[in-house]
């Protein structure tokens, strides 16, 4: 066994080397000490509105209520693990695996150090806080003994969850290694996760009215599942149930051993390259003509200068890379399922009520739909908050070739609205004929161009003074110490000034009546290609001052 300082290495020397890394990066960083306190302070907001959640059932004496928090929401959490941190947080990478790949290091020691450093953290103490509302409530309704059976079933819940997320990332980055599988995987996985918050909003509306009682026993069954298992425990001391708390210790040690084996795999995989990818194969016409190989057929109009090379460019990234094609597809998906949720009931009611409630309920629907597509404007922008840090190391290369900065915010903005704009044109169409209302659709599509166009003024300026490195890894979904809460960070300032810019939009579409659907659309293009033009205007010559710093922000540290 390799040794430090003569003696073994043991877990405890991942948690020191992780808190050096992470203090190191820190130093000397202004800007990253901010976005840290920060996370720090958002997590700890979300703690306690966790904490008091869970610990409801217990102040209101509820063993009902106890059921459903422990059973759906344990289940829930656990999701949130294995989905949430591939398309919107990421992983923390701040050890990277690949880098002890030289290493003598056994991969039951490596696979054991990786898991203790990745409960030290932010997300992992605020899911810690939030979920000791569990044992406050299994306290109050059972006792001292129920308190701190619960107290062992967070605990391992909390563990299970964190090796949940590992071994399905790891295992993610090394099936992308394999072109045949690359976009299907992508595709998929993308499109589960990003339906997480859609499918949470859809059951919010749809538990008015519902039975309770049914719910609870429901609830009971999940809690035998591995989801749920650890974090049902003190309800089966509360109820009474001593015997099922070792059978469902003995469900959550047998899966947290499953996902342990399963990383260990997929790690060493990921590690030293033996994903089989199989042989290149050199594609027809690739030594004939390398210029036009870089313009892809659609896009065979564009100027062969250097304007047209950078949209080409930015053209295929977003869609050959792994990070950028993840929000595409988040994108699409919460651009769709949001708004038909948001809008749903509205629409429902419009149906059922008479002559005046109609036009009243029409009314009031169609700035509900306004503000919803505010929010998917705003959110299809924000993918660009960190445009500069998909590039790392190779933004060099223009950085060195001294592109114009409005030039190149021009390329990419082109680049990424060749995917974008189509697919908000599409949302809006679906959205009008799916509420049976086709004379909204100028008024969904207006305004969600007049989002997008001041989402792209406000990221284009967020993506040059706060942008970030990303880790160079096999991991698409692997970001450095203190960048998931950054990003996250990043994304809601962003969405929230790109949404408050676009409010005109909605006050006209609630003031004006009919009128504004013929006016919405062009309105709606006019105002967000103005607000981009003003955006690509104040960034480009910030850009041409930044270059260097911007670099130096986004090269990741070896």
């Amino acid at each position: 066994m390799p040794s430090v300082s003569g003696r073994p290495v043991s877990a405890r020397h991942f948690v020191r080397l992780k808190l050096r890394v992470m203090g190191n990066n820190l130093r000397g960083q202004g800007w990253r000490i901010t976005m840290y306190v920060g996370g720090i302070i958002a997590g700890l907001w979300l703690a306690a509105n966790g904490f008091l959640i869970s610990a409801a059932p217990g102040f209101v004496g509820s063993e009902q209520g106890f059921v459903l928090v422990s059973g759906f929401g344990g289940g829930l959490l656990v999701l949130g693990w294995l989905l949430l941190p591939l398309v919107f947080f990421g992983v923390d990478e701040t050890l990277d695996p690949a880098r002890f790949a030289l290493l003598p290091i056994g991969r039951r020691t490596l696979v054991t150090g990786l898991l203790a450093a990745a409960l030290v953290g932010v997300p992992t103490a605020a899911v810690l806080l939030a979920t000791l509302g569990l044992v406050v409530s299994a306290t109050v309704l059972g006792g001292v003994l129920a308190g701190a059976v619960q107290l062992v079933g967070v605990s391992a819940g909390l563990v299970l969850g964190v090796a949940a997320s590992r071994a399905i990332t790891s295992a993610f980055a090394g099936m992308l290694r394999s072109r045949r599988v690359r976009d299907l995987a992508a595709v998929l996985l993308a499109v589960l996760a990003a339906l997480i918050g859609p499918l949470q909003l859809l059951v919010i509306g749809r538990l008015e009215g519902a039975d309770w009682g049914r719910l609870a026993q429901l609830a009971e069954i999940v809690g035998w599942t591995p989801l749920a298992a650890p974090y049902s425990l003190g309800v089966d001391v509360v109820e009474g149930r001593i015997w099922a708390v070792p059978l469902k210790l003995a469900i959550t040690a047998a899966t947290i051993a499953g996902l342990l084996w399963w990383w260990s795999r997929s790690l060493e995989s990921a590690m030293v390259g033996t994903a089989n990818s199989g042989p290149a194969k050199a594609e027809r016409g690739e030594l004939g003509a390398p210029v036009s190989q870089l313009f892809p057929r659609p896009l065979r109009w564009l100027g062969r200068d250097r304007y047209g090379a950078l949209v080409a460019r930015e053209t295929l990234y977003w869609w050959r890379d792994m990070r950028r094609r993840a929000n595409l597809i988040t994108t699409a998906v919460v651009g769709v399922f949001v708004p038909v949720i948001l809008n749903v009931g509205t629409a429902s009611m419009v149906a059922g009520g008479s002559g005046v409630e109609v036009s009243t309920g029409a009314s009031g629907s169609a700035t509900t739909l306004g503000l919803s597509m505010l929010f998917v404007g705003a959110l299809a922008a924000a993918t660009l908050a960190n445009q500069f840090g998909f590039d790392g190391s190779a933004y060099a290369a223009n950085v060195v070739a001294g592109v114009p900065g409005r030039l190149e915010l021009r390329a990419r903005l082109v680049g990424f609205s060749i995917y974008i704009v189509p697919m908000l044109a599409v949302i809006s169409v679906a959205l009008g004929l799916f509420l049976g209302r086709p004379g909204w659709i100028t008024v969904a599509a207006g305004t969600l161009f007049a989002a997008y166009g001041t989402g792209l003024a406000v990221n284009l300026i967020v993506s040059v003074i706060g942008a970030y490195s990303l880790p160079e890894t096999s991991n698409p979904f692997a970001l450095n110490t203190g960048a998931g809460m950054a990003k996250s960070l990043l994304v809601f300032a962003s969405m929230i000034a790109a949404a408050a810019a676009a409010v005109p939009m909605v006050v006209a579409t609630a003031l004006l009546g009919d009128v504004w659907r013929w006016l919405a659309l062009p309105v709606g293009v006019g105002y967000g290609f103005g607000a981009a033009l003003l955006g690509l205007h104040i960034t480009g010559d910030l850009l041409d001052r930044r270059m260097p710093e911007l670099l130096a922000t986004v090269t990741p540290r070896r």
